[in-house]
């Protein structure tokens, strides 16, 4: 994956620092977005994950800082992986206990930027899930942002409608209130989320604009407003980092202060209260992929106006979004529908109903069903695992080990695991014994033993893992040490736990 040409340069005046907002759920994409591999790392429009399109965006601009990653604590390591993929090293990431909204992530975002480069430098927030099919556009949009950040604008970035959507914000700009020789317009109102009827009215007016979900400005302008429109968001996400446990650039911010933010949105706290937006036309090919409708984004694959990926067949089918993972997918008379198929699960809606798809995903939530949660398939920091089979009392899984990793040093109360090594070399610590098994071999760990698995070689390490025992869970583990600090974490985790019930 290559990094871009840079678009156009930025001097140290206008030092911009883009953050990337990465904690959301992306429910209305289920079943491929689930919440343990949201839509954002997903590649749904290329090669690159959406996470990625978006960081390597900002690689366009010359900018003298790295980017700031917004996410999840529990998508750390999908954060880490994607960032080495796309070979950007010099990002820094604040890590959520839970998510808070986007109020909290940009209070907490221009703290960081104010402490770490000052309040006069300018922050880019927007969206790690959204699409831009013009870069060069994109990259001169936020120029004339700049430029009117420097006037002390909080700026938005706005979108002509094309259909009285009803779940965006709309902007209506003054007339002829230009900002000097930029392309911003000062913003006479925001409304967030209209009626249908009022957002037919939008774009029958004309000067209605969808809020593209992006904002910049100088971080001590934003943190003055916040202040006196928010004071507890701006203390308690304040603290927060403040408190916040740091390892190298990534920085986990203190639970207790994070939950006490007011889950609310961005749009909400500031911009439909300050008098200081302006808005910048985005004329990008922009689109927030909020619903499988973006897959008419691609061009027709047959002349039914059909789109389709993957194992397709179609017979007097038309107007139809398919999208295969593995399995054929076949269709019969049936026309204007989506059908989203997964290894475990099927997606079938008409077109206008794509929206109550995170209906469903609430509905399997609820229930505890797996499938809301995580695919088959889960990546851990040192490789990847999936479930083959799963029963009463037992589960296998495919396991593979990226060379030179290993897992964490664990113990079982519930379950015995036996491990055929089937490609690689595998180092197996169980008990006070370490030893090597190599290719078509196997060990057996009793239930109770401490053991690890490190994969010690050139190339990755695949084995089949069988589980026996009365609970198979994945909250079924000890840790005693680990690479990648999860033992720490989950010792602070019960501190804030007994600190809280206390």
């Amino acid at each position: 994956m290559k990094t871009p040409p840079r678009l156009f340069p930025m001097t140290q005046a206008r030092m911009v620092v883009p953050v990337l907002l990465a904690g959301g759920s992306g429910t209305r994409l289920w079943p491929l977005s689930r919440e343990q591999y949201p839509k954002q790392f997903l590649s749904l429009l290329g090669e690159a994950s959406l996470f990625q399109d978006s960081v390597l965006r900002t690689a366009r601009m010359d900018e003298t800082t790295g980017p700031v990653v917004i996410g999840s604590a529990a998508h750390r390591f999908v954060i880490a992986e994607q960032l080495r993929q796309a070979k950007i090293r010099d990002a820094a990431l604040l890590l959520e206990p839970q998510g808070r909204n986007t109020a909290p992530a940009a209070a907490v975002a221009a703290h960081f930027v104010a402490e770490e480069f000052g309040p006069d430098a300018i922050v880019f927030i927007m969206a790690a899930d959204h699409a831009i099919g013009n870069p060069a556009a994109f990259a001169r949009a936020v120029k004339s942002a700049v430029e009117a950040a420097e006037q002390g604008y909080i700026v938005t970035f706005g979108i002509k409608p094309t259909r009285p959507e009803t779940g965006y914000g709309y902007l209506k700009v003054k007339p002829d209130a230009r900002l000097g020789t930029t392309n911003a317009h000062e913003v006479e109102c925001f409304v967030e989320k209209p009626s249908l009827d009022r957002a037919q009215q939008f774009i029958e007016q004309g000067d209605h604009y969808w809020n593209g979900g992006m904002f910049l400005f100088r971080s001590g302008r934003f943190l003055a407003e916040l202040r006196r429109l928010e004071p507890e968001t701006y203390m308690k996400s304040h603290e927060a980092l403040q408190k916040a446990r740091r390892d190298g650039n990534t920085i986990a911010l203190d639970p207790a202060s994070w939950k006490e933010c007011r889950n609310e949105s961005v749009d909400y706290a500031v911009m439909e209260k300050t008098d200081q937006l302006a808005l910048v036309p985005l004329d990008a090919d922009w689109d927030d992929v909020g619903s499988w409708n973006f897959l008419e984004r691609i061009p027709p694959t047959d002349g039914d106006e059909n789109r389709t990926r993957g194992d397709v067949v179609l017979e007097d089918a038309h107007n139809n979004l398919v999208h295969s993972s593995g399995r054929l997918v076949a269709l019969v008379g049936v026309d204007d529908h989506v059908v989203v198929e997964t290894e475990d699960a099927v997606l079938v809606a008409r077109k206008d109903r794509v929206q109550d798809v995170k209906k469903i995903a609430q509905k399997l939530k609820k229930q505890k069903r797996v499938e809301a949660e995580s695919h088959k398939r889960c990546y851990r920091p040192w490789g990847f695992y999936e479930t083959v089979a799963l029963g009463e009392r037992f589960q296998v899984k495919r396991i593979s080990v990226k060379p030179g990793e290993k897992l964490s040093l664990q113990m079982h109360f519930h379950r015995a695991e036996h491990w055929v090594v089937v490609k690689g070399t595998a180092r197996v610590t169980c008990g006070d014994k370490t030893f090597i098994v190599s290719e078509d071999h196997s060990t057996y760990i009793p239930l109770g033993n401490t053991h690890r698995l490190e994969n010690p070689g050139k190339v990755p390490l695949e084995l089949i893992e069988v589980q026996t025992g009365c609970y198979v869970g994945e909250d079924d583990i000890v840790r005693f040490s680990d690479t990648y600090g999860r033992v720490e974490e989950a010792k602070n985790d019960a501190r804030a736990s007994v600190k809280n019930t206390a």
